[in-house]
């Protein structure tokens, strides 16, 4: 994912996710065989007030350049669209935007927080609703924007992102976002909690699932 001289914009909302994403990826600098660069990255969505200076004060003490990039998605997608199923109008402008702002920053890669968690309810997802066998890869280039998206956290449960999160004592941003917690994504996380009582290892079966189904990018290990 990572190679000599990469210039990494990563995607930082302030939540755990991104925050435990930004963390790793800054301490892997001391180690790793290769040397990269990070620009932390933040998109606002132009309709809710959110308090950024816990994200700021953290790139400050780990020494990463913070960059807030203002957009106004959140009217685009409430209050112009009226979407009643907002996630994927506001995730795809999303990506457009950090995109954007990454090519500004002169950045060629950009890392997303998804987890394992997340692959797999993707995976649901599009099987429910879309009728495909689909989930996100782990790299992914985009040809038009010369940009290649990593996604360093897909192998990592998000019940240790939490505990990461805890443990570590970072301040987490809320999720400003008034669809948050009435999501299709939600459901699928209902359901996949109801169902781990009788088949305790169901994330684990899926997972595999995905890495024996020749989605781009995945492969067995």
């Amino acid at each position: 994912m990572i190679r000599e001289g990469d210039r990494i914009a990563v995607g930082v909302s302030g939540g755990k996710d991104s925050l435990t994403l930004l963390l790793a990826l800054n301490r892997l600098k001391d180690f790793y065989p290769v040397r990269f660069e990070l620009e932390a990255v933040t998109l606002t969505m132009g309709m809710f007030d959110t308090d950024l200076s816990s994200v700021a004060d953290l790139c400050r003490k780990i020494g990463v350049n913070y960059a807030i990039e203002e957009t106004l998605i959140g009217r685009i997608v409430f209050e112009e669209k009226h979407e009643k199923n907002p996630c994927s109008l506001c995730a795809n402008l999303r990506r457009g935007a950090l995109n954007n702002a990454a090519a500004k920053l002169g950045c060629n890669k950009v890392a997303l927080a998804h987890n394992r968690d997340d692959v797999i309810e993707t995976l649901l997802l599009s099987t429910f609703y879309e009728g495909r066998i689909h989930t996100f890869s782990p790299v992914t280039w985009l040809d038009r924007k010369g940009i290649h998206i990593i996604r360093p956290l897909i192998y990592v449960e998000e019940k240790l992102i939490k505990a990461f999160i805890r443990d570590s004592g970072v301040t987490v941003v809320l999720n400003p976002c008034q669809a948050s917690g009435r999501t299709k994504r939600q459901h699928m996380k209902e359901l996949l909690h109801t169902m781990s009582k009788d088949h305790k290892r169901i994330k684990s079966t899926i997972f595999a699932a995905v890495k024996r189904s020749g989605i781009d990018g995945w492969h067995l290990k």
